[in-house]
């Protein structure tokens, strides 16, 4: 289950969107089964909290490729968030600055990347491998030269699967579609390509000169053949339930992916990460980052970046209150003999 405040947040962003923009943010794909699981497999997860230890200070600073942030919490990768408010990702941008969180920045922006205002040296690119891979090249030079520090290559969607209220031009300008790749003559060009494969890791490598990490990650050996190909990190993800509605939940992943590729390798994780307590349970299964999708558009939704902020610093406060409950005052002390 979610927590109430985040029930009580989307009830309010439903009561704001237009039916079928809610419709859109939030649905999975088929009979929504993969979507439910991810909520439901991280309240499986017990914990074994310690005792007599001193959490008068609890410290959240962690890293991530390197870079320090004040806690292992960041925002996921969604799209077009002009469908949600009239800023879109500009004040997602701003309310990433103000809570100092992360973000990733999703290649299915509303704006075009110059327009919105990116905190410099705090972001990731999203990116797929478009059929045309020229407008996927160019996009990711772009995202460099305006402050990058990595690009995030989603890799679970070779197709796109049906969803609840599917992406399409009626819901989704034709114009903003192609706000980021400039008018194309075939619109198939923009679809995910369906021969991506490992080489494409070291491609996005050579191209852009950042780290790649690679998002949509559900088994061990998948993990491994990433990184042997280049990748900086892997991110656990089965793309919010939006894609196979029979995977496996990302909760289920995890652990087996953080074993496949060892310590020397970041490994993050997504999909119903509903409470801190969420976010408690992801770390010591052993991600280093831990991101929110669907709670960041409800809170943008409501509020514009003040909502965004809020929702960031809302799992801040609730893995605090986690680690103290668990004996645990830094985040590099959370691990699996916390668990149930």
């Amino acid at each position: 289950m979610t927590s109430n405040w985040l029930d009580t947040l989307e009830r309010e962003a439903a009561g704001l969107l237009p039916p079928d923009v809610y419709a859109w943010a939030a649905g999975g794909s088929g009979f929504e089964d993969a979507l439910k699981r991810n909520r439901s497999a991280w309240s499986r997860i017990t914990l074994r909290p310690d005792a007599l230890v001193d959490v008068s200070r609890v410290d959240l600073s962690t890293t991530l490729l390197g870079e320090r942030f004040d806690a292992p919490l960041a925002i996921a990768p969604s799209g077009y968030h002009g469908l949600t408010h009239p800023e879109a990702e500009r004040a997602t941008a701003d309310g990433a600055t103000k809570s100092g969180s992360l973000m990733v920045l999703s290649s299915r922006a509303s704006l075009r990347l110059e327009e919105i205002g990116l905190p410099s040296g705090r972001w990731w690119f999203q990116s797929y491998v478009l059929k045309d891979r020229a407008l996927t090249e160019q996009m990711v030079v772009r995202a460099r030269a305006l402050g990058a520090r990595a690009v995030v290559l989603t890799v679970d969607a070779p197709v796109l699967a049906p969803r609840r209220q599917s992406r399409n031009s009626a819901l989704v300008p034709q114009a903003v579609l192609e706000v980021n790749t400039g008018p194309v003559t075939d619109p198939e060009m923009l679809e995910p390509a369906p021969d991506l494969t490992e080489r494409d890791i070291a491609g996005l490598h050579e191209i852009s000169g950042l780290p790649v990490v690679v998002k949509g990650v559900l088994r061990g050996d998948t993990a491994r053949r990433c990184v042997d190909a280049g990748a900086a990190a892997v991110w656990v993800s089965n793309h919010g339930g939006r894609q196979l509605d029979a995977a496996v939940s990302t909760a289920d992943a995890l652990g087996e992916v953080v074993d496949a590729v060892g310590a020397d390798t970041e490994v993050y994780v997504d999909g119903g990460i509903s409470t801190g307590v969420d976010a408690l349970r992801a770390l010591a299964l052993g991600a280093r980052g831990v991101f929110v999708g669907r709670p960041v558009v409800w809170g943008l939704a409501v509020n514009g970046a003040t909502g965004v902020a809020d929702v960031m610093n809302r799992y801040v406060e609730e893995l605090v209150l986690a680690m103290r409950l668990c004996g645990r005052s830094q985040v590099s002390a959370l691990g699996r003999d916390l668990l149930g």
